[in-house]
């Protein structure tokens, strides 16, 4: 009896929520005949992460609170998954068992939400158990919409993965704690038998909440933890793209699909503003030596991009998956580029000017203890003896801004700029590049953009700037046709 391998798929929220069928029919389909599938879905959306499940279920929570209707929130989750239901699903039993479970998960949703309002107290439990029931109801759709469809599936909820009570230990959600994760999905998603397995990306209880633990990215992290734990051959995650491109397509003309990337420059494009896949994510997939491919439901034949630490990879042309294999060394004489370019808005500069009363050490200790105190995050920093430049996120609370700029102003004088945003340079080969960040800076001052700061990352494999948003698309256009298009130039010493 030959066993067949297994492939990991993760849909996100919209891809759920606008194109369920081509996912059955034109994806988890045409794979489960060579490969045993695992879907990871989120909770669906219908556009926009804004008008999705999850954020009207946060947004419930919240109302409860200021003892607002949070009911009409509620609402509109079970009005448009049973909507959805009806539209979908085409066999009498599987659709009213459907809309059954759906209103038994809002019910249970609205109870929750009363008892949080009597106590005037949202638990990060209690979070939780609302929040969970988004990626419940997908999944419950999803895995209905392939029974329909002629698909054996079955709703795996992971929501109680994790023992009531578990000890994470003084580690808190170290390693161990994952390892230990992995071992009781894996068993989670085994029990489907014979069934497509399909899987709440909401995972178990956590010390904190899940959200605050991990973060809305928790879906990736559980797909990379069903990849580790089944031993996948490949993690795919679907999104509405090609695959990762040398820069945004929707702004850049010119812009590329990447066929290969590795996980340090995906990390990369990821912290500075393009969604690729979390870096943690990242590192229990690779750990495990399991390619990462992203692809678009849409066109599912399409190559993607692979992501897999190995420079000498060959780009995955090809579906079905393999991992990456290694190129001859010939490959070596191709001319070396950048990778990408991306852009980070909605960023502000905060200039801090010691007043000279304490020694050069005391004065950043101060300033990066004022900004730990006050939870502020800095993207990018450029220092000397008496001067601090920072650019941080504008979509920072204005409360904590405002009070953690008062506090500084003890140590200096301190000064905002707003409306900024910075332009990133992403590429392993970049530490090879003799001369290209003087071609960078040269290629914005031609076309007139003023850098407010520059800054090249430790590892490398990135050089950033900040420039004034006005201009953000002017930057982007020119650093990707002069920096990475095949173009005739004067060679970069390598």
């Amino acid at each position: 009896m030959v066993v067949k391998p297994w492939v990991v798929q993760k849909f996100g929220g919209t891809s759920v929520g606008k194109f369920p069928r081509q996912i059955a029919d034109d994806i988890v389909k045409q794979y489960s005949g060579e490969y045993k599938v695992v879907v990871v879905c989120s909770a669906r959306s219908t556009d926009t992460k804004e008008e999705g499940t999850t954020t009207r279920l946060l947004k419930a929570a919240s109302e409860c609170l200021e003892k607002n209707d949070y009911k009409e929130a509620v609402e509109a989750v079970r009005r448009d998954h049973v909507s959805e239901a009806e539209a979908q699903i085409g066999d009498e039993a599987i659709r009213e068992q459907l809309v059954k479970d759906i209103h038994g998960e809002c019910d249970t949703v609205e109870r929750f939400l009363e008892a949080a309002q009597v106590i005037d107290e949202v638990s990060p439990r209690t979070m939780d158990s609302i929040m969970s029931a988004g990626e419940r109801l997908s999944c419950l759709f999803m895995a209905a919409l392939m029974n329909d469809r002629g698909l054996r599936a079955q709703c795996v909820d992971l929501s109680r993965v994790i023992p009531m009570g578990h000890d994470v230990g003084r580690g808190g959600l170290d390693q161990d704690f994952y390892t230990f994760l992995t071992e009781r999905i894996t068993d989670a998603v085994c029990a489907a038998g014979d069934c497509i397995p399909v899987v709440t990306g909401f995972f178990g209880t956590v010390p904190g909440g899940l959200l605050g633990g991990v973060g809305r990215g928790y879906t990736d992290l559980c797909a990379a933890l069903c990849a580790v734990g089944v031993g996948a051959d490949e993690l795919q995650i679907w999104k509405e793209v090609d695959g990762i491109f040398t820069a945004d397509p929707r702004k850049v003309p010119t812009a590329r699909l990447i066929g290969q990337i590795t996980p340090e420059e995906a990390a990369e494009l990821t912290y500075y503003g393009s969604e690729v896949i979390h870096p943690f994510t990242m590192e229990q997939v690779i750990r495990a030596r399991i390619p990462i491919r992203i692809k678009n439901v849409l066109t599912p034949g399409g190559a993607g991009t692979v992501i897999f630490p190995d420079d000498n990879s060959r780009p995955g042309e090809q579906t079905p998956l393999h991992p990456p294999e290694r190129l001859p060394p010939a490959s070596a004489a191709a001319p070396k580029l950048p990778t990408a370019v991306t852009i980070k808005k909605d960023v502000l500069v905060l200039n801090v000017h010691s007043n000279k009363k304490n020694h050069s050490h005391g004065f950043m200790a101060r300033v990066f203890g004022t900004l730990d105190r006050w939870q502020l995050s800095v993207d990018l920093i450029s220092t000397s003896e008496v001067h601090v430049s920072m650019a941080l996120h504008s979509s920072l609370p204005e409360s904590a801004l405002r009070d953690a700029l008062a506090e500084l102003r003890q140590h200096g004088s301190v000064d905002v700029t707003r409306k900024m945003c910075i332009v990133s340079l992403v590429g392993k080969q970049m530490k090879h590049l003799v001369g290209i960040a003087g071609r960078m800076f040269t290629t914005l001052a031609e076309a007139q953009v003023n850098i407010e700061m520059i800054s090249q990352g430790a590892s490398e494999i990135n050089i950033s700037c900040v420039i004034e948003e006005r201009d953000a698309l002017k930057a982007l256009n020119v650093l990707h046709q002069r920096l990475l298009c095949q173009v005739q130039q004067p060679p970069l010493m390598s």
